[in-house]
């Protein structure tokens, strides 16, 4: 009888043990932490109908379960188009999320108004951003492309969050790909890259991103994953790039006219470093 109930207690002890490790291991206490990532260009917050509605963009963020996004084409006092928004700080505020902003075009205040015009791109995000700073990357006398960078604190994981919207030529993609791999390769810790590329996955510029073995592509071997034009689209623009090591699934491109692209999300697993042993 008293090796029954010895038995019993061990019995208990394991399976609270094992209890308490899978809620460790959900609250990112664990080898692994798991969050959604979204890219999404959001044309200022206007529909394919040009119909002004940040609300709706906000909605399909939401509704994504996305934690960490990151956004291009966005207003801050930019002009009427966008009533005069600060677009990233009412998106953040309408999710309760942290924010950091890139003025990649920083213009004197509307008639009218004391703030700068600004247009560039926002990182949204669940969990707290530890620093941020946007990089101006080569644009040629074109329009100003940059490179936003955020640190956020993944439960517990440090993870290099960078949104960029690269230029309309091959050339400066080109330049700016090379740009992006010298500022990603100083970084430490896990990274994701989104953004509008403005090029295709079989372009060179493309290719040497990957080529860097700084980046994989979430959505690779996933067919048709095309993300505009939103109606009949046919052409993978927006993309999701992470660490080599992450894990990716539940890739998906969302079916959405809130915007001129269509938003993509993808769930990604880092493993959580070894102190002293893992520096990537």
């Amino acid at each position: 009888m008293k090796k029954r109930v010895i038995s019993l207690i061990a019995c208990l002890m394991f399976a609270s043990m094992f209890t308490l490790g899978a809620q460790a291991s959900d609250n990112g206490n664990g080898e692994k932490v798991k969050t959604k990532v979204m890219s999404f260009n959001i044309h200022h917050g206007a529909d394919v109908g040009n119909k002004l509605d940040l609300q709706r963009i906000a909605d399909v963020i939401r509704d994504s379960g996305a934690e960490i996004i990151g956004l291009q084409e966005v207003d801050r006092y930019y002009s009427a188009r966008s009533d005069l928004k600060d677009q990233p700080k009412e998106l953040a505020e309408m999710l309760g999320y942290h924010y950091a902003y890139g003025a990649n075009l920083n213009l004197a205040p509307a008639a009218g108004q004391t703030e700068n015009r600004q247009y560039g791109t926002a990182i949204l995000s669940k969990y707290p951003i530890l620093e941020a700073n946007n990089v101006f990357l080569s644009s040629f006398g074109k329009e100003q492309r940059g490179l936003l960078h955020a640190v956020v604190n993944v439960k517990g994981v440090r993870v290099n969050v960078f949104n960029t919207h690269l230029g309309l030529d091959v050339q400066s993609r080109m330049v700016q790909a090379q740009e992006i791999i010298e500022i990603a390769s100083a970084q430490e810790g896990h990274s994701v890259l989104v953004g509008d590329f403005n090029a295709t996955p079989d372009s060179e510029e493309f290719k040497l991103l990957l080529q860097s073995g700084l980046f994989v592509n979430a959505f690779e071997g996933i067919e048709d994953a095309y993300t505009f034009p939103v109606v009949n689209p046919n052409r993978t623009i927006d993309y999701i790039l992470t660490s080599p090591g992450a894990e990716h699934e539940n890739q998906r491109v969302i079916n959405t006219d809130a915007s001129d692209h269509l938003p993509i999300v993808s769930d990604v697993t880092f493993k959580r470093p070894i102190p002293g042993l893992d520096k990537k």
